[in-house]
């Protein structure tokens, strides 16, 4: 008997009985494991809500497991996992065409810049947030209740005591970072400032997409009780940002890998001191705002 005969025997007798023929299909067994990474794709999404798709296919692979990522987007629908975020359109007030300075080189040009949030009990606090350009690695994340033009100069020599030196230092013209004693500082310190033209946010484009992934994936998710607690959760996650999150710009590598391949020599490794520990006097008689709260 030939298949198709089969076929039309089966669809006959369904018809009699008023059954539909998929009920005489065999039930598809999935192996473990499919099982095991459709479990592995679950844990990760419910663990960071907020990376999509491609990122966590990237996690995977770098455990060492060869998975599509259409799989990957294929089990996070079914799961209802997949990431949404309305894009706001942003409109330029002029037609600017200069090309700005670009990085080639880790430590060639910085970005700084402050981003705002509250505790619980409704105390506004700012973030001095400092990365580099080229291998977009957050070099600095400190909140603080206020800071002055003296207070971004001692963290500054904080970055750099660590980091190295930057050629150029990108910023928008807030009154922290246009001041005579941030120029004169870094004046002396032949360190060019990159000032972004006033309502083009869009010529800081690095560091304001950081500040868009900072407040998506941890500010939105945190409730921070305290200034010191800010502290604590923004630290441990520059700590994952850098170590340990995919960057898909840098082909998925994380920033920390990105700037060792490229300089190994850099201190990557250096661990800041635990809170708490009192830092060297300065030759100024009255401590800084920094100082008192860190």
């Amino acid at each position: 008997m030939s298949v198709e005969a089969g076929l039309g025997r089966v669809t006959q007798a369904c018809r009699a009985m008023s059954l539909n023929r998929t009920t005489f299909y065999k039930a598809s067994k999935e192996s473990a494991r499919s099982r095991e990474l459709r479990e592995k794709i679950i844990d990760l999404s419910e663990e960071q809500p907020r990376y999509g798709y491609r990122r966590v296919t990237a996690l995977i692979r770098r455990s060492g497991e060869q998975i599509n990522g259409k799989r990957v987007q294929r089990v996070r629908r079914s799961e209802g996992l997949q990431v949404r975020k309305r894009q706001r359109r942003t409109r330029r007030l002029d037609a600017n065409c200069s090309e700005r300075r670009r990085a080639t080189r880790v430590n060639e040009v910085w970005s700084w810049d402050f981003v705002h949030d509250m505790t619980e009990q409704g105390s506004r606090f700012r973030i001095l947030s400092l990365i580099d350009e080229y291998s977009r690695r957050c070099l600095m994340l400190r909140p603080g209740w206020s800071m002055r033009s003296q207070d971004v100069i001692c963290l500054l020599e904080e970055a750099i005591a660590i980091h190295g030196e930057p050629a150029h230092i990108r910023s928008d013209n807030g009154p922290e970072f246009i001041s005579y004693a941030i120029q004169d500082w870094l004046g002396e310190n032949d360190i060019e400032t990159l000032y972004i033209k006033p309502g083009a946010p869009w010529e800081q484009a690095y560091i304001e997409s950081f500040h868009d992934k900072l407040r998506d994936e941890c500010m939105n998710r945190e409730l921070f009780g305290s200034l010191r607690e800010a502290v604590v959760i923004l630290g441990e996650w520059q700590q994952e940002y850098n170590e340990r999150r995919p960057h898909s710009a840098l082909g998925y590598q994380t920033p920390s890998e990105f700037t060792r391949r490229c300089n190994p020599r850099l201190r990557s490794d250096f661990v800041l001191p635990p809170l708490g520990v009192a830092k060297p006097e300065r030759n100024t008689k009255q401590k800084t705002n920094a100082e008192l709260h860190f």
